[in-house]
């Protein structure tokens, strides 16, 4: 009985011995992680540690501007300033919210939630000058943020083109992003419990770079004055849209270009969308016959009663003349008189004439996306080819090739290379590119363009584009109207009505191509929808861009035209102020002090007050949407010429 006692009331030795080993051996366990830690992996753990509590954060850097050639600014990098809120932190909730509400213009029940609700408010992006009054301020962080920014919103979109997460997107954006974006800066921020780095709580270890710059050869006010015809062409003729562009032969330099499509403005189909030219494509067809010597102005073809049928096609004429000269042909826009004449050019020479313009090839442009049309070699041409190709069929070119071989027509007989990016240069000014006006080739001779050339001013005086007339100013141009095509043939009632004009017709300064597609509203004939736009433009660029043009040349004075130079290095002609153009711009002819009383332009849409300013010579400068509630200065302020007027509207003003 005194042995079981023992047993149940003292436990066996071996037991606490097992006890007193596991507890030894668990201190040890201990001891050895803890060393393998704090010894072994201490370089490991503490950098883990240090990657939880702070982190390396990119700095953006501000992307380089895109300059017009005269220095205004048309894509900017704006700072802004993203506000962000710790209610946690904020000592004075009234106050704060007060201030809130005072500076970032937010609703007090707002304001009042951002500094006592949640752990981490944001407050959205403001101007910098928010800064001035929230820095320094308990529970308020402030984040640098850049915004790409257009000052004159719609103008050019389609050339600028776009800017996704610091990417550019299309246009000048997208063909020169390495020159435009700036290299990022580095920076040491600490990080919260969940990892989120700390506004406020951050040391810059590399400042960023800002991008560099591009100087286009766009004119704003070409710009405007070409956007705004066009979109009012587009709306009177109910068109679904339609391209224009504004050139000076003899450099290549794009001063205007503007597309739209469907509704969207920074469509870029002028050269991204080719198109049957119908009836302007005949010049070219001309000038090869002279240049190969297979015709004469004079020579004379038979146009019957306005219908030849060849190969099974039958083309017709509007105009029916009979007999008529190969120049009364082309002024007339004879399709039969111009088609038949044609036969006597081999389709080898008739291929090669029309690709020395450049049709068929891409123009080399500065914006991704172009395009090269359609030429076939003539041993894919059908029976029919050379009379469809004499008028403008069986090819498919875009607006930047057809303004480009007009150029060549007016410059002398010589291509260009279209030209949009004049100089590209590093934020500090440093040059990183130049670009000169390039040569493409001599395509015909001097003699061959004046002659043609003449033939386009019978065109506008007496022909078919005589609504591209320029009071006393002579106007070389050429309408033409073709249907759209689909895989089942040509679509009817679709036409694309274009008018190509150069002025003066002397000595040119400008060419103006003007496009519209498929109009529903009154008639679709180029010269009658198309050839009116052309006119005016020329008349708002007369009033709008006098730094542009020569009165040398507008005058037509005795002398030695402008030339293209051989070594391709191009002067400026004489800057002089302009004469009045009789007729159209006497309202806006300057006092005897130069000054210009500025009109009223109250209650009209933006494009119409737009154009009716340009005409008076003056600048203009739009805030907002909607009709025009007034102007600054005034209407009836007298204003020197040239003068940015300001234009202030019913809808809300754009930041």
């Amino acid at each position: 009985m005194s042995r079981a006692r023992n047993r149940v009331g003292r436990p066996h030795p071996w037991r606490r011995r097992v006890v007193l080993v596991g507890w030894l051996a668990c201190v040890a366990l201990i001891a050895v992680r803890a060393g393998q830690i704090q010894i072994v992996q201490a370089t490991e753990w503490r950098g883990l540690a240090e990657a939880q509590q702070v982190g390396d954060q990119p700095l953006p850097a501000p992307r380089g501007t895109i300059f017009d050639r005269n220095g205004q600014p048309l894509s900017v990098t704006r700072e802004r300033v993203r506000v962000n809120v710790a209610p946690n932190e904020v000592r004075d909730g009234d106050a704060v919210a007060q201030l809130l509400v005072e500076t970032l213009g937010v609703g007090p029940a707002r304001a009042r939630r951002m500094v006592t609700k949640g752990r981490w408010n944001v407050a959205g992006l403001h101007a910098p000058v928010v800064r001035d009054r929230l820095e320094g301020v308990p529970g308020i962080y402030l984040d640098l943020v850049f915004e790409r920014f257009r000052p004159h919103r719609e103008l050019a979109q389609g050339v600028l083109g776009g800017v996704i997460d610091d990417v550019g997107r299309g246009g000048i954006e997208q063909a020169y992003d390495g020159a435009l974006r700036g290299t990022q800066g580095l920076q040491v921020v600490a990080r919260d419990n969940v990892g989120k780095p700390i506004p406020g709580e951050q040391v810059t270890v590399e400042a960023p770079r800002a991008g560099g710059d591009v100087v286009l050869t766009i004119d704003t006010n070409l710009q405007e004055i070409a956007q705004a015809a066009l979109l009012d062409a587009i709306d009177e003729h109910e068109a679904v849209g339609g391209d224009v562009l504004i050139t000076d032969p003899y450099t290549g330099e794009i001063l205007a270009l503007f597309s739209m499509r469907d509704g969207h403005v920074g469509a870029l189909s002028a050269l991204n969308a080719p198109f049957e030219p119908g009836s302007t494509l005949k010049p070219f067809t001309v000038a090869g016959l002279l240049t190969h010597g297979l015709a004469e102005m004079g020579d004379t073809v038979d146009v019957q009663d306005g219908r030849w049928e060849v190969e099974g096609r039958v083309l017709t004429d509007t105009h029916t003349e009979g007999v008529m000269t190969l120049r009364e042909a082309l002024r007339e826009s004879s399709n039969v008189g111009i088609a038949k004449l044609a036969q006597a050019m081999p389709p080898g020479l008739q291929y090669e004439n029309l690709r020395d313009f450049g049709f068929g090839t891409r123009t080399g442009i500065e914006l991704p996306g172009e395009v090269p049309g359609t030429l076939r070699r003539p041993d894919l041409w059908t029976a029919q080819s050379r009379a469809s190709l004499a008028i403008g069929y069986e090819i498919a070119v875009t607006p930047l090739q057809m303004a480009m071989a007009y150029g060549a027509l007016a410059n002398g007989g010589v291509l260009m290379r279209p030209r949009l990016v004049s100089d590209v240069r590093q934020a500090d000014g440093t040059e990183l590119e130049a670009r000169e006006s390039e040569v493409v080739r001599r395509v015909v001779d001097e003699r061959t363009a004046a002659t043609v050339g003449r033939a386009l001013e019978d065109v506008v005086r007496d022909g078919t584009g005589s609504l591209a007339q320029l009071g006393l100013f002579r106007v070389a141009g050429k309408s033409g109207t073709a249907r759209f095509s689909s895989e089942g043939g040509y679509q009817r009632g679709e036409y694309s009505s274009s008018f190509v004009g150069y002025f003066p017709a002397e000595r040119p300064q400008l060419v103006v191509f003007v496009k519209l597609d498929r109009p529903r509203s009154g008639q679709y004939y180029g010269g009658a929808i198309a050839a009116p736009v052309t006119r005016e433009t020329m008349e708002a660029a007369l009033a709008a861009a006098p730094k542009l043009l020569s009165l040398e040349a507008l005058a037509a004075a005795q002398g030695t035209p402008r030339r293209v130079p051989v070594d391709v290095t191009f002067a400026d002609a004489p800057l002089r102020p302009l004469p009045p153009l009789p007729g159209l711009l006497e309202a806006g002819t300057p006092a005897a002090d130069g000054t210009i009383t500025v009109p009223d332009v109250t209650g009209r849409p933006a494009r119409t007050a737009v154009r009716d300013l340009h005409r008076f010579g003056l600048r203009v400068a739009e805030t907002g949407v909607g009709e025009v509630v007034r102007t600054v200065p005034a209407a009836g302020t007298r204003v020197a010429e040239g003068d940015t007027i300001r234009l202030r509207f019913a809808g809300p003003a754009h930041d």
